[in-house]
């Protein structure tokens, strides 16, 4: 890792943000990688992997909320965190940031539309073979 540089440098397994935490920062991945994941029950569900030129936490720039989820680096990484007043700065000096960003959550929203649409057609199926069952555990009596 470069010495001197911008952001914080975290180690394996070390705790960038929690779920639950209440935030107003946007996380910039500018080396390494960053494993985003879900606290439910005691139990741990990854979701997805981050890496260098990725940024997240970006809601937290519009909507002042807790963390969704939790994030945590994999192996040695750097990050650089953005508050709101940074950010819009930073927009005005170089406006494709904005660009980059609106591109980014674009692509989340057609990930999660993705998923919608294969939750859906599983949902349908099932319902459709419970009806089916039904249908055929009343013609047996």
């Amino acid at each position: 890792m470069e010495t001197g540089a911008l952001g914080r440098p975290y180690e394996d397994g070390d705790l960038i943000f929690r779920q639950g935490e209440q935030t107003d920062r946007l996380y910039v991945i500018q080396e390494g990688k960053v494993e985003v994941y879900l606290e439910e029950e005691g139990k741990e569900i990854s979701l997805t992997l981050y890496r260098e030129g990725d940024f997240l936490g970006e809601l937290a720039l519009f909507f002042k909320e807790v963390h969704s989820t939790s994030a945590r680096s994999l192996g040695d990484s750097r990050v650089l965190t953005v508050d709101k007043k940074n950010f819009m700065r930073r927009i005005q000096e170089d406006p494709t940031i904005a660009f980059r960003l609106v591109q980014n959550l674009t692509h989340r929203v057609k990930e999660l539309s993705e998923e919608i649409s294969v939750l859906n057609r599983t949902v349908q199926e099932c319902l459709e073979e419970q009806l089916r069952l039904q249908e055929l555990k009343g013609k047996e009596t």
